[in-house]
């Protein structure tokens, strides 16, 4: 690949690591998650809480949420989303180290304590405790058969 040039490969968040939170809440990112971040010219994530995990962000991705939350402010229950979701986002930059500190409020609200989960979504990292995604995969695996009909309809199957 040339200088300065994108590897397609690494415009989304892919994957699952698993990490463990130091004493002041900082979180290791693989390095794969860094060089999207790199890519898309920050090395700062929009981290929200989204019922049971965080949800991490480029600010590309986040402002586009946000734009859409905009849109349908009307609509019944957004303004509570919107209170809960975006009224909880935090700007985390990643520092020298590779790690971003999430605040305790975040932590707290994602019952996140030490071993953290990191799963790529492709335009959104999701935090989440290991224990608890580690039953949200045993659970996708014991029941692949139900998502075998949208995975056909989609062209995957």
């Amino acid at each position: 690949m040339e200088p300065g040039s994108v590897s397609l490969t690494q415009s989304r968040f892919r994957s699952r690591t698993f990490h463990v939170l130091d004493e002041k809440g900082r979180l290791n990112l693989p390095s794969r998650f860094r060089e999207v971040l790199r890519q898309s010219g920050s090395d700062v994530l929009m981290v929200a809480p989204w019922k049971t995990h965080l949800r991490a962000y480029r600010i590309a991705e986040w402002e586009a949420l946000e734009t859409k939350l905009l849109a349908q402010g009307g609509e019944q229950g957004i303004a509570d989303f919107v209170r809960y979701t975006v009224g909880g986002v935090v700007e985390c930059a990643v520092d020298k180290q590779g790690r971003i500190r999430l605040p305790a409020e975040l932590r707290d609200d994602a019952n996140l304590t030490k071993d953290v989960a990191l799963t790529g979504m492709m335009d959104w990292i999701e935090i989440c405790d290991k224990t608890s995604s580690q039953a949200e995969i045993d659970n996708t695996r014991d029941n692949f058969k139900e998502h075998q009909a949208g995975l056909a309809k989609m062209g995957i199957l």
